[in-house]
């Protein structure tokens, strides 16, 4: 026999070898698509996941720095009856009943300190600290050679400082040159 001329049966083993061949190609190829799509399913989840998660820290921060911002605002607002009762303190009594008024007067000032406090807003040192553009406003310069260039003399109006690092207000104050 020749080799060109082949049995039927010899025919029907290389179909179906071929057949399984050809189906295991396609499983393959089947299994590689399915594991590009969980791949990339999976990458899609991830990100997705990330995004939510800076939106989550995005939405804190802002919610953050509104509160900020009212408590600054509303902070600032308050500051002139703090000076008014400041001022009121400075003023020397003899009288027994007046006295007494200042005496309450130092009871709300405390009180309103401590509100202030609270909401973690605190005076700037001024005299004597070396003058700070970003939370001082120098109203006057003097020439004075006893103390270093720069150094705050005389502070004419309290600044606060919101957490350390917001200015409700500067102080106002005297810089020696």
């Amino acid at each position: 026999m020749s080799k060109e001329k082949k049995n039927p049966e010899e025919e029907t083993v290389e179909e179906s070898t071929e057949a399984v061949e050809n189906a295991e190609e396609v499983e393959e190829t089947s299994e590689s698509q399915e594991e590009d799509k969980y791949k990339e399913l999976e990458d899609k989840y991830i990100r997705l996941l990330a995004e939510y998660d800076n939106y989550q820290k995005r939405t804190t921060r802002e919610k953050e720095a509104r509160y900020g911002d009212a408590v600054i605002d509303t902070a600032a607002a308050f500051l002139p009856v703090m000076d008014d009762l400041t001022r009121a303190l400075e003023l020397e009594v003899t009288n027994d009943e007046a006295v007494k008024v200042k005496e309450g007067i130092e009871l709300v000032a405390k009180k309103l300190k401590d509100v202030l406090s609270k909401l973690d807003i605190e005076e700037i040192a001024a005299v004597g600290e070396e003058f700070d553009p970003n939370i001082h406003n120098a109203i006057q310069h003097i020439e004075d050679e006893t103390v270093t260039e720069n150094t705050i003399v005389e502070e004419y109006m309290k600044g606060y400082i919101y957490k350390g690092t917001r200015v409700v207000r500067h102080s106002m104050v005297k810089v020696a040159n």
